[in-house]
This record gives structure tokens, C-alpha cells and sequence, in this order.
């Protein structure tokens, strides 16, 4: 069973699991999967047509939101063939080569949502910081610049994950967790030393979510010192509503992922459910309630869905 570990073709395939001891009942979870599904891509496909027709939102704030609604689809296409195949039609088994790739891109989005939350934080410190300076620091080319290199960090961070798996021998039951492939759930497969894999992963989730959070961290502190300094309530009120969907994405992202770490780390002899459910929510939560709460908080997004879906003006 082990063969040669640098030779994918002799490795059998991942069986991916859902919720175990359901039996047809998988049906009903697949179904609440889909509409989570269904409101994640249709939510964020909205998301992106309303910002390129409406040229009020042509704006830097709007172009980091189109990339997350961007990076949204991308995590739900992403999980979406592996989740149908298993809670839909029993299909439970994936070849090494497509867990590789499946956990390639789930991973690597998670990395550039990450990324793109905080050029997001550094656009709302710079609107609030330094109001007078924003057209001239968030120029088109600096929103291109941020973007590409959010995403060319997050890709040279996660290449190196399925080669460093690839070289290890696989010689356990290849059953994994989920209805998809995570490093944490195939790093625990092989018979092999697995030390250099856990070392780097722990530090890309350091270098990647350990920094981000606390740029975000920093960014949201300083922004509150300079709201504190203004006189009126109300225009302190004013200034920090506009941070409200931003926190929220922070929030919506960051906690799942904690909640998921500690499970993992601590929960160990929590039922599998627990660890399944975690995941789903991780993976699903921010993309379909991005949308949401950015059309709820946005008055020109918030006018124009009300035009398209009622035939109406807000």
C-alpha cells in the first residue's frame, strides 16, 4: 500500500466521509448545503455586477469587495464538487492528485481572504486616518499592486503544501474527515516523519493569519484613537459605521478559523461530528454572509439590488 511515495498513481484514493451514522439522511444536510451554496455564489455574483454598473462604487473600498466576492466564488467552487459527490450521491472517493489540488485551493483562498481583509483594514485607516491624503495613497495602481501581491504571497505560501505531502508514504486507511481535503485532516495520514510538514505549516499560518490579524488588529486601534479625538458623538458614530461590514468579514472569518484550531488542537476526543461541523461552518459562513451584510450596510449596493430584485427604487 505504501509504494512509492513520490509516484501518485500507486496511491489509493481519499475517502472522504460527511456525517457519519446519518445514512440517507445526508440528502437533507446536502440540501442546506446547497442553498448555502446557492446564496454564497448567487450573493456574491450580485455583489460584482452591482459594483461594475454602478459608478459610485468605483471607488478602492469597492475594488478590494469585488476581489472578495471574487475569492468568495472561488471557495465555493472549490468544495462544491467533492460535497455534491459525497452528501448527494454516495460518491466518496477521490484520487491523491485531485485531494492534492482540491486542498491546493481551498487553502489558498483562505490565505488571500485573509490577505485581502487586511488591504481592507489598511483602506478604511487610511479614509479615517488620513482623510485628505486617500485619493493620492489608494491610486488604481496601488489597489492593483495590494491585490497581486496579497495573491502572489498566499500562493508561494500554500505551492510547497502538496509537494511536502507528496513525498511522504501514505500506508493507513486513507479515510479523511470531511467532504473535501484540508492539510490538517491529510497530515495526519502518512506513516512517515511528518515533522517538516507540521513545522511549515505552522508557519505560514503564523506568517499569513498570525500577521494579518495583527495588522488588523493594530489598524482598528488606531482608528479608534483618531474617532476618539472627534467632539461630536454623532460624527463619531458615523465615522465607525462605516467600519461596521468590514469588522463583521473580520469577525465572520478569524472566529470560525479559531474555533476550528482549537478544536483540532484541543478537542481531540470530541465526537467527529464536532470537527465536521467546525469545517463546514469555517468554509461556508463568510462567503454566503459577505454578501449580505455588505448589501445591508452599503446604500448604493443596498439601491441598486432593490432595483434589480423588485423593479424598484430604495
Amino acid at each position: 500500500m505504501g509504494g512509492n511515495p513520490h509516484n501518485s498513481s500507486e496511491l489509493p484514493p481519499f475517502t472522504l466521509t460527511g456525517f457519519s451514522g446519518l445514512g440517507t439522511s445526508q440528502h437533507y444536510v446536502f440540501l442546506l448545503l446547497g442553498t448555502l451554496y446557492t446564496v454564497s455564489i448567487v450573493g456574491n455574483a450580485l455583489i460584482l455586477f452591482i459594483i461594475k454598473e454602478e459608478q459610485s462604487l468605483h471607488r478602492p473600498m469597492y475594488y478590494f469587495l469585488s476581489l472578495l466576492s471574487v475569492n468568495d466564488l472561488g471557495v465555493s467552487f472549490s468544495t462544491l464538487p467533492t460535497v455534491l459527490a459525497t452528501f448527494s450521491f454516495r460518491l466518496q472517493k477521490i484520487s491523491f492528485d485531485s485531494c492534492m489540488a482540491q486542498m491546493f485551493f481551498i487553502h489558498l483562498f483562505s490565505f488571500i481572504e485573509s490577505g485581502i481583509l487586511l488591504v481592507m483594514s489598511f483602506d478604511r485607516y487610511v479614509a479615517i486616518c488620513n482623510p485628505l491624503r486617500y485619493a493620492t495613497v489608494l491610486t488604481g495602481a496601488c489597489v492593483v499592486c495590494m491585490g497581486m501581491a496579497v495573491i502572489i504571497r498566499s500562493f508561494c505560501m500554500v505551492f510547497p503544501l502538496p509537494f511536502l505531502l507528496k513525498r511522504l508514504p501514505f500506508c493507513k486507511a486513507n479515510v479523511l474527515s470531511h467532504a473535501y481535503c484540508l492539510h490538517p485532516d491529510l497530515i495526519r495520514l502518512p506513516c512517515g516523519d511528518t515533522t517538516i510538514n507540521n513545522i511549515y505549516g505552522q508557519f505560514i499560518v503564523i506568517c499569513n493569519f498570525g500577521l494579518d490579524s495583527a495588522l488588523i488588529l493594530l489598524s482598528y486601534v488606531l482608528i479608534l484613537h483618531s474617532v476618539l479625538a472627534i467632539a461630536s458623538w454623532e460624527e463619531r458614530l458615523k465615522t465607525l459605521n462605516t467600519c461596521v461590514s468590514h469588522l463583521c468579514a473580520v469577525l465572520m472569518f478569524y472566529v470560525p478559523m479559531v474555533g476550528v484550531s482549537m478544536v483540532a488542537r484541543y478537542g481531540r476526543h470530541a465526537p467527529q461530528y464536532v470537527h465536521t461541523l467546525m469545517s463546514l461552518i469555517y468554509l461556508f459562513v463568510p462567503p454566503m454572509l459577505n454578501p449580505i451584510i455588505y448589501s445591508i450596510k452599503t446604500k448604493e449596493i443596498r439601491r441598486r439590488l432593490c432595483k434589480i430584485l423588485l423593479g424598484t427604487k430604495f
